[in-house]
């Protein structure tokens, strides 16, 4: 089978970018033909090492361009890069004679219904339903949230087949007949578990809105005032992004530079984790929450918000981790202190963790989807 993947790109080190490579190279590893088609890559290099046998082809159409003009000129914008886009994608399809045309959720979402190349129309939602309107923006941008959200349950109706990745998510979708629950898989299951023992945190994410950590830092700064026999533990964060230099600042404003730190995105990270005793997920919104499932299959136990979608789907409350109300940041460093605190819970809540593989495993996932794509054909 030939499939096409449609992504904004591939150069950060996202959840998004790391779950499409692992599907990548099973379908190819199955002897499937995949193509990647991006619009934002501007040259730059894939951040992971996707295999060779993958085609990629950007359509230079670069909305990330008008982030910084005002409402009315990104609108403008982005309507003018729409057409082109759509004029683009179109013309490539007609080319290619793929089986299916997935979208990742990018701006192609809108139209990809109605190219007639002959493909089966794919749409994942990495992100849950009410994604857009998580930021409260206020004026024209928030009007076109609130107008874009409501317009979605009738635009992915359009599609052949439409993929939620939470049970919790596909509730909010009432009028969705194409709906189908496939989880994110761990595409291999490391030998080792952590031992627990390291004094360490760890955290793993864009550093954005989405992510929330600023959040964790402010619950990490109230674990270090209210506990002082844990000031010899520390808080690893990894990733890159735009609110970088503001959560630098942030940690020296409540003077945790000693134990709190940023670090850069790592091709690594399992290794992160087996160094870890405990993964704290502070982000305001998920669409399944990876990092979660990557800590638990290293035996590492898990403290996050219950924010939509996907910790509830992935984290069981007091069993392979902690559940804490969304926002309530008091209520996340007492969950944190609880954990690290404890020898016996930690063990505990690692054995645990690392039963997720059955649920999650590349095997069981993908044997989802090849159902799922037989049953379109």
């Amino acid at each position: 089978m030939r499939f096409v993947y449609c992504i904004l790109g591939v150069y950060n080190p996202g959840g998004m970018e790391r779950v499409l490579l692992n599907k990548v190279k099973w379908l190819v590893r199955h002897g499937h033909d995949v193509k990647i088609v991006t619009t934002d890559q501007q040259g730059r290099p894939p951040f992971y090492d996707f295999p060779k046998e993958v085609e990629f082809i950007d359509l230079n159409i670069n909305y990330t361009s008008d982030n910084d003009k005002s409402p009315v000129g990104k609108t403008i914008g982005y309507l003018k890069k729409r057409r082109l886009h759509k004029s683009r994608l179109t013309n490539y399809l007609k080319k290619v004679n793929a089986d299916f045309t997935i979208s990742l959720y990018p701006c192609e979402s809108g139209f990809i219904p109605d190219i007639a190349d002959g493909s089966k129309k794919i749409l994942e939602l990495h992100f849950s339903k009410y994604f857009r309107l998580q930021y409260n923006r206020r004026g024209l941008l928030g009007v076109a949230d609130k107008l874009r959200t409501r317009k979605d349950d009738a635009l992915v109706r359009k599609f052949d087949a439409f993929i939620v990745l939470s049970e919790e998510d596909s509730l909010n979708w009432k009028y969705s007949d194409n709906i189908s629950v496939i989880p994110n898989s761990i595409h291999s299951i490391p030998s080792n578990v952590s031992d627990l023992k390291h004094k360490r945190v760890i955290a793993v994410g864009r550093l954005d809105y989405q992510k929330g950590f600023d959040r964790l830092i402010d619950a990490w700064g109230i674990v270090m005032k209210k506990h002082p026999e844990l000031r010899d533990w520390r808080l690893d964060i990894f990733g890159q992004g735009e609110w970088h230099d503001m959560l630098v600042g942030k940690i020296a404003d409540l003077g945790l530079e000693d134990n709190a730190a940023i670090n850069p995105p790592t091709n690594e990270i399992v290794e992160e984790y087996l160094k870890s005793s405990l993964l704290v997920m502070s982000s305001n919104y998920e669409g399944f929450g990876m990092v979660l499932v990557e800590a638990m299959t290293c035996g590492v136990p898990c403290v996050s918000f219950a924010c939509p979608c996907g910790p509830r789907d992935i984290i069981e409350d007091g069993v392979n981790g902690l559940l804490v109300g969304n926002g309530d940041v008091e209520g996340l460093a007492e969950a944190m202190a609880k954990v690290m605190t404890d020898g016996e819970l930690r063990r505990r809540m690692g054995l645990e963790a690392r039963k997720v593989t059955e649920r999650f495993s590349e095997e069981a996932v993908m044997k989802m989807w090849m159902d799922l794509f037989e049953g379109l054909r």
